[in-house]
């Protein structure tokens, strides 16, 4: 019975994953501002899927299709940019991060009874919904759930509004977080659920639940979190079609190129089938515009907002779009580090360090239409990108194997708590 199971297991993720034979994934690195900028155009010419962007101090991890391979190649040794091979068969590697997180769910029903523990293992988006009705259920006094739209295939956009005063109390500053709007970043949505469970079931911030409000919304992206479990692994857009006909094959829109700031001006594609395409229109995507409604929603008190994504290690701040500073660009950047501090005091060594800095800066780049310029543009003072840690050079896979999740969580938490606290003093100031 057990090797029927695991030959079923083999068949099911050969059929997941035969999109990407003869991919292959690098290491690259810059060392100079000229690099970095002559890597721009290369994303497009060549197609390039960046896992993690490279950086001066840190490689980064692009995908390359077969096709283009060669020409990425020689194109990296024009310029003078290091590479280095990280998986010479993508979806070999795929199939080992499969195995990986099969052996844990089995693990886990094995000393579980049955009982899926959560921060053992990715979290797939009905375990997720199921986790945010209970809290709402169990909790009530607290914690309340909010269906606030349907995804485009027709699946619950959820959040959770935790308050003692049942948001009424205008004195208090509002925390937002989300996650998981670019589909594959698993690693995302379960650092907003364990945030709910340190502000519900296990409160050792008391002052944290009794002075702010918050709102956590963990999937953002339902359709593409959950296509990325049954389809297709690296997944990033939303899963909407439109009038333009190449919609109807190549699905979505980047939902952090889709908000209305500088909407599709750079670092953004018109081509549907482009992962980082901007959309039909700022917010034509009813996931970007539950993040818009939200952040207006509480506008007047929001203090801090922050968006889970990965990988890289880092925390960036406006503006993403031009590499400028906004006029409370030192309230950041102190916020920032004093996050990333927290965050190094309680993480592993073999977790690389966190770069915090303005988002276009750090990366290299620049990007138009993100949530976190729009919400400083509309006036949320603090506003950040966490790039969660992952894809170390000591692992095998493309995901954080599944034992580093709940460490992720722990220490992103020490994280968010120190800016919640720090975001809170400059509000009521």
């Amino acid at each position: 019975m057990k090797f029927l199971l695991v030959l079923a297991l083999c068949a099911v993720a050969y059929a997941k994953h035969e999109g990407y034979i003869g991919w292959k994934s690098y290491y690259v690195g810059v060392a100079t501002d000229a690099q970095a900028k002559a890597l721009e155009p290369l994303i497009q010419k060549y197609e390039l899927d960046f896992l993690s962007h490279p950086t001066k101090s840190r490689e980064g991890v692009v995908l390359v299709e077969p096709q283009h391979q060669a020409g990425f190649i020689q194109d990296m040794e024009a310029e003078g940019i290091t590479y280095r091979i990280h998986a010479d068969d993508v979806k070999r590697q795929l199939e080992f991060d499969d195995q990986l997180i099969e052996m844990q769910r089995m693990s886990s029903f094995t000393r579980t009874a049955g009982r899926q523990l959560p921060y053992d293992n990715y979290q797939e988006l009905e375990v997720i919904d199921e986790y945010l009705d209970y809290i709402g259920e169990k909790y009530p006094d607290v914690a309340t759930v909010v269906n606030a739209a349907e995804s485009f295939e027709g699946r619950p956009i959820k959040y959770i509004k935790i308050s003692t005063t049942n948001f009424e109390d205008e004195s208090k500053p509002v925390i937002f977080i989300d996650g998981g709007i670019h589909a594959r970043e698993w690693i995302s949505p379960p650092s907003v659920t364990w945030a709910i469970h340190k502000l519900v079931e296990d409160v050792t911030e008391n002052d944290l639940l009794e002075k702010f409000d918050w709102i956590l919304l963990p999937v953002v992206n339902p359709d593409g979190y959950k296509f990325t479990f049954t389809n297709e692994r690296f997944w990033r857009k939303t899963r909407s079609t439109s009038s333009n006909p190449l919609s109807q094959i190549c699905r979505g829109a980047d939902g952090n190129r889709n908000f209305d700031f500088v909407w599709n001006s750079i670092g953004t594609s018109n081509s549907p089938c482009s992962d980082i395409y901007a959309g039909t229109s700022a917010f034509s995507e009813v996931e970007t515009r539950v993040v818009r409604d939200i952040l207006h929603e509480h506008l007047a008190r929001m203090a801090l907002y922050l968006t889970m994504h990965s990988f890289g290690s880092m925390i960036l701040y406006p503006w993403g779009h031009d590499g400028s500073l906004s006029q409370n660009a030192l309230g950041l950047h102190t916020v920032g580090v004093a996050m990333a501090s927290a965050i190094q005091s309680n993480a592993l060594p073999n977790f690389p360090p966190y770069t915090v800095g303005n988002s276009a800066l750090v990366i290299g780049y620049y990007i138009a239409g993100s949530s976190e310029d729009y919400a400083h543009s509309i006036g949320v003072p603090l506003s950040y990108t966490y790039e969660l840690p992952g894809l170390s050079s000591g692992w095998d896979g493309f995901h954080l194997p599944p034992q580093y999740i709940e460490q992720v969580c722990r220490e992103t938490w020490e994280g968010i708590v120190v800016g919640a606290r720090r975001a809170g003093d400059l509000f009521r100031k």
